[in-house]
């Protein structure tokens, strides 16, 4: 059976198929897999299974009959933490199930036509794949990386080249329409609602898909230059051996994005440089190695700060399990630099922040000074708390360290580390340093 014959096989009944009662019950099982707040309506996903088989089969009759009509999603603003708000969407529970069950209809469809170069939101790929295939690139000479940026990529999607371009494969004029009310429901901010004459709301189970259909066409359009590119949605970083190079390429793909695609370039932060100066992903390659990128470094800087502040009447085991509950998902993501030193100056930095804590807590100095003697520190080296010395200062001291080691942050309290310490973190750290 060729290609077009399997696609058509696939493609009948998909209609049905999202209106099936079973099918829409999946649905929900993936809403509740991914969690999230309720939408305008306020029901919550907790509140929607307690009645949920009469919630799906008025939701199948409703599609069934076309009396179903998405309401508007509610905009949130998630603060970046570089400055600045991402807007994301949350639809109704409802809403949520019907895209959730749309998506695995039409996924198994798109995946064959989607690009090898293409690593975000698909089954079995992942931005440590992405990551490593682009620092396989560079490794092959390819250092120079043409970083374009899309400016308000959802935002700006053209509803009517996305309805075209899922058109090329599904053929069931329904299915287009029910798509096209999803992409118009509207928007409801503060009370205020305006339609959504363009782009797809970030937040809906479907539109992680349908931003991977739409540059689809990006993908196949570098492919058939014979460039090499690694692209995690809207984040696309093409590789070529020079500079002139890649300025070439930069104008000719700005044109065909901002042309063919109806979408802008975002100027001021696309660039092309050395694949050292470009991060991609948090990474950074640097002669051909992984590192973290300094901007992460300093987001986890920032975090650290914020998840040690000062006043804090927190416990330090209870302290110490909210940094826990940050630092295993960021570290089990970062781990792939092939710095180690990175993320133990993230750990030293953590642990000087709380032993800072401790220091706050003691009202005077001779009690700080007893705590010390009691924890064996001797008078001598106890003593470096009456010099004038402020709380930062002082938690790098000997005495601090050595009342509370390393080993006591990670034994006792339970600090979870992802890095390897002793001489490589001295000798990784200004290895990195240096490269940078």
């Amino acid at each position: 059976m060729n290609q077009e014959s399997l696609f058509t096989s696939n493609l009948e009944g998909i209609y049905e198929k999202v209106c099936s009662s079973w099918n829409l019950r999946e649905g929900f099982k993936a809403v509740k897999r991914n969690q999230g707040a309720s939408g305008i309506d306020g029901i919550t996903i907790e509140t929607f299974e307690e009645n949920l088989e009469e919630e799906l089969n008025r939701l199948s009759s409703d599609l069934a009959r076309w009396q179903y009509k998405p309401q508007p999603v509610k905009r949130v603003e998630i603060p970046k933490p570089d400055g600045g708000v991402r807007l994301l969407g949350i639809p109704c529970v409802r809403d949520r199930v019907v895209q959730a069950t749309l998506k695995s209809l039409l996924e198994p469809l798109f995946e064959p036509l989607f690009s090898e170069s293409s690593y975000g939101f698909r089954p079995g790929r992942n931005q440590e794949q992405a990551v490593k295939r682009a620092q396989t690139i560079v490794q092959s000479g390819k250092e120079y990386v043409v970083d374009i940026d899309l400016s308000k990529f959802f935002d700006r999607l053209n509803h009517d080249l996305l309805i075209a371009s899922i058109g090329e494969v599904v053929k069931d004029p329904r299915v287009l329409r029910l798509i096209g009310n999803i992409l118009r429901c509207g928007i409801l901010d503060n009370g205020l609602f305006s339609n959504s004459t363009e782009g797809s709301v970030q937040g809906g189970p479907l539109s992680p898909l349908l931003s991977n259909i739409m540059l689809t066409k990006l993908d196949k359009e570098l492919e058939k230059r014979n460039l090499e590119f690694c692209r995690f949605a809207d984040d696309c970083n093409i590789f070529v051996r020079t500079q002139i190079a890649g300025d070439r390429v930069m104008e000719s793909v700005s044109k065909f994005i901002e042309k063919k695609l109806k979408l802008k370039v975002n100027t001021e932060k696309s660039k092309v440089a050395l694949s050292k100066f470009v991060k991609f992903l948090g990474m950074t390659i640097i002669v051909g190695t992984l590192a973290i990128s300094h901007k992460s470094m300093s987001n986890a800087m920032a975090k650290v700060k914020e998840l040690t502040p000062r006043g804090n009447n927190v416990s330090m085991l209870k302290r110490v399990e909210r940094i826990n509950s940050w630092y295993v998902g960021w570290s089990n993501y970062y781990k792939m630099t092939q710095y180690p030193s990175q993320l133990a100056k993230i750990e030293a930095h953590l642990r000087r922040r709380l032993r800072s804590q401790i220091i706050g807590e003691q009202k005077k100095r001779r009690h700080l000074f007893a705590k010390l003697k009691s924890l064996g520190v001797s008078n001598k080296m106890a003593s470096v708390v009456f010099k004038n010395r402020g709380r930062w200062s002082l938690s790098h001291s000997k005495a601090m360290e050595r009342a509370y080691p390393n080993a006591w942050f990670i034994d006792k309290m339970g600090q979870k580390t992802c890095s390897d310490r002793g001489m490589e973190h001295w000798f990784g750290i200004r290895k990195w340093i240096k490269l940078t």
